[in-house]
């Protein structure tokens, strides 16, 4: 089967030695979501931008639909739609108005595209808004039209760039319904770039974890939890009254070495760690620590999430890489 979307070797760096991406491959199949995930600065949306012939490579090459990007861009253009972070609405111009628009792009006219764009409005509940200044439609309208726009010239693939960065939870669930339907129901291809957890488990049939430029890991969800065996427990250490202290560095090597633990780090007061079975371990643990005068304010014990893959392949937890990419963009 062809891919819809393939990247291999993608490579690109900007001033001051920024390395934006660093040998990014990967590969979608027609008809599925695809989630890039990675914290903010790890190259996700530099690899849209390649992806959409708004960037070239330094290295490497990439193709959309079978069209190379760098050879046929205005191909790629035809056959792709694009949702970028920042809206691409005219708040000036009114729904109907706006969809009416970016069809003339793509050389529509006539019946034609006053029917697409009458589908469109009705498929993502704007039809009684349509002839509405957008300025005062909602965040989450204002993000539907942007899908509508992006899919007025029936594209085969779409890329969605933090499509519900900014949302408050119930409309991101709303919009993850609507993701969800252009795969199943429209048999797009989609391309979902994302930095919530929850957002890539919930939609991506399959998933790439992005760090620093690089593929760290692929596969479905449930494959890579699959890949942690056992439990991830985490334990909240005491600050003594003094919350500025830091914690006590011998956590860690209280617990490292006990039968049935393993993976474990420290990352501020949080104690991380894996276990076979973390009901049985947690005795064992807390005991060690009381052995080694380490106070303890919490226990949790969950099964495998993406945040703990994204801690066994890049040594960090999803936090602390946003935190760490807070801090170099300031």
């Amino acid at each position: 089967m062809q891919q819809a979307i393939e990247a291999d070797g993608l490579v690109k760096s900007y001033p001051k030695g920024v390395t934006a991406l660093d040998g990014l491959s990967f590969e979608v199949q027609q008809g599925t979501v695809f989630g890039l995930l990675g914290p903010n600065g790890a190259g996700k949306s530099t690899a849209v931008k390649i992806l959409t012939t708004l960037t070239r490579p330094d290295q490497g090459r990439a193709s959309v639909a079978g069209l190379d990007v760098v050879a046929q861009p205005d191909l790629v253009r035809r056959a792709a739609g694009v949702v970028a972070q920042g809206s691409g609405v005219d708040v000036q111009a009114t729904g109907r108005e706006n969809l009416r628009l970016q069809g003339q792009v793509y050389g529509m006219r006539g019946r034609s595209l006053e029917r697409r764009v009458g589908e469109l409005l009705e498929r993502f509940g704007l039809a009684d808004a349509a002839d509405r200044i957008a300025r005062g439609y909602s965040g989450g309208m204002q993000r539907r039209l942007d899908i509508a726009m992006a899919l007025v010239h029936d594209p085969t693939v779409l890329f969605l760039d933090e499509p519900t960065t900014g949302l408050d939870p119930e409309v991101r669930a709303e919009m993850w319904s609507e993701i969800s339907g252009l795969a199943a129901g429209q048999g797009k291809t989609v391309l979902l770039t994302t930095h919530y957890l929850e957002e890539a488990d919930q939609l991506a049939a399959r998933l790439a974890i992005v760090d620093r430029g690089r593929i760290v890991a692929q596969g479905s969800p449930e494959e890579l939890k699959r890949e942690l065996r056992g439990d991830a427990i985490q334990v909240e250490l005491a600050s003594d009254g003094a919350p500025e202290q830091a914690p006590d560095g011998s956590a860690p090597s209280a617990i490292d070495g006990l039968p049935g633990i393993r993976e474990v780090a420290l990352e501020g007061r949080m104690l991380l760690a894996r276990a076979d079975d973390g009901g049985r371990a947690v005795p064992a643990l807390l005991q060690a620590l009381e052995a080694h005068s380490v106070a303890v304010a919490s226990v949790r014990v969950a099964r495998p999430s993406l945040d703990d893959v994204y801690l066994r392949y890049t040594g960090r937890t999803f936090d602390a890489a946003e935190a760490e990419a807070a801090e170099v963009s300031r």
